[in-house]
């Protein structure tokens, strides 16, 4: 099977990256140490080739009344343009077909930025319920065809101020972006710019979409000016240590989103329906997402391993890693909604249980460790 490659795959080569299979993508894993990318993002600044996720731009005069239906948050919170929000997308039974980002910049227009693995069925499902709906939306993923669209995430302490070392033309209308906000520039030296105050690594930061044909002179201008490149490794230690979800790993489309934590995504209280409301309202929620932290040497905390609470009721983790900011094995779990924050649990590890103690997420977030 011949990998896809970003556009940015020849830069990644060029500065000696580790390449892996990734979901059928040839991505950088690290640039040769995982652990100081990590470090770079928490203390300074360091990016992440993101093109392999996908744009999806929703345009038409029924766009909000169209999305409405079919995400588990309410667009009706988007009403001044820019305004970002996270939210789950569920088919009928009530499980996530993916976890994106919706943006509103105009009645007519909204962008959704959605998984790399979950694109193509994305799309399908979104033309598929478009049609089905009679909605007569325009719907175009921007990661090939016509003009393609590259993604940089800039995140860290000191990446806004890279980024507008670099952008020096948006730094008037980002600076004042709070959190999971947007705005398009079009006059930078490397054509129309969408820069946005989110990320995924529990730093500030921005996330940059813009022309494919831009993307090489853009990341090099970005190391010319200090940020360090970061490559998968760190981004999957710097997401968990930030109680990131990862799709296909912490949830997929066999799993509700109240089991993945991710209640605060579903709009359960507006009147409006949208798919998979009525499954998920009848399933309720019947286990909760929480952090462990390892208490016992002899092991590292991995997914699938089985997790026993106190009353012999088990759970499993979904996701686990040594975090390099903490200095201890740390992980993301699914257990029985008795377990409380401050038990302490048992993880099978081999032929060993160890012990761990349930904490609240994240672990880390600007640069704070907030669990122990």
């Amino acid at each position: 099977m011949t990998l896809k490659a970003t556009p940015l795959n020849s830069a990644h080569r060029a500065a000696g990256a580790k390449m892996v299979d990734f979901g059928g993508w040839d991505m950088p894993v690290n640039y040769g140490s995982q652990i100081e990318e990590h470090h770079a993002v928490r203390s300074d600044v360091g990016m992440f080739d993101v093109s392999h996720m996908c744009v999806v731009d929703i345009e038409g005069a029924n766009a909000r009344t169209f999305l409405r239906g079919l995400l588990a948050n309410n667009v009706d919170k988007l009403q001044a343009a820019g305004k970002a929000l996270y939210s789950c997308m569920l088919n009928p039974q009530g499980f996530v077909i993916d976890d994106l980002i919706v943006y509103f910049f105009s009645e007519t227009w909204f962008r959704l930025v959605v998984n790399a693995g979950t694109a193509e069925k994305d799309v399908a499902w979104i033309s598929a319920q478009n049609d089905a709906t009679k909605s007569g939306v325009t719907i175009t993923q921007r990661r090939d065809g016509n003009e393609p669209m590259a993604l940089i995430a800039v995140q860290g302490p000191n990446a806004r101020a890279k980024v507008w070392q670099v952008l020096p033309t948006t730094q008037a209308v980002s600076e004042p972006l709070k959190p999971f906000n947007a705005v398009i520039v079009k006059d930078t030296a490397f054509g129309e710019v969408m820069v946005a105050r989110t990320g995924y690594t529990g730093e500030d930061g921005f996330e940059l979409a813009f022309p494919a044909s831009q993307a090489e002179a853009l990341w090099n201008a970005l190391v010319a000016a200090g940020v360090k490149p970061a490559g998968l490794g760190a981004r999957d230690t710097l997401r968990l240590e930030a109680g990131m979800n990862l799709y296909g790993q912490d949830m997929d489309d066999t799993v509700n989103p109240l089991d993945a934590g991710l209640a605060w995504t579903v709009d359960l209280n507006a009147e409006r329906d949208f798919i998979g409301k009525t499954a998920l309202k009848a399933m309720g929620q019947n286990a909760q997402y929480v952090g462990l932290i390892l208490r016992e040497k002899g092991g590292i905390l991995r997914a699938h391993q089985k997790v026993l609470a106190a009353d012999g009721t088990t759970g499993e983790i979904t996701s686990g890693t040594f975090s390099p900011t903490m200095q201890e094995a740390i992980a993301l779990a699914r257990v029985p909604m008795g377990v409380a924050v401050g038990d302490t649990v048992h993880v099978e590890i081999r032929d060993k249980k160890l012990a761990a103690k349930v904490v609240k997420l994240p672990f880390v977030r600007n640069g704070k460790i907030l669990a122990a």
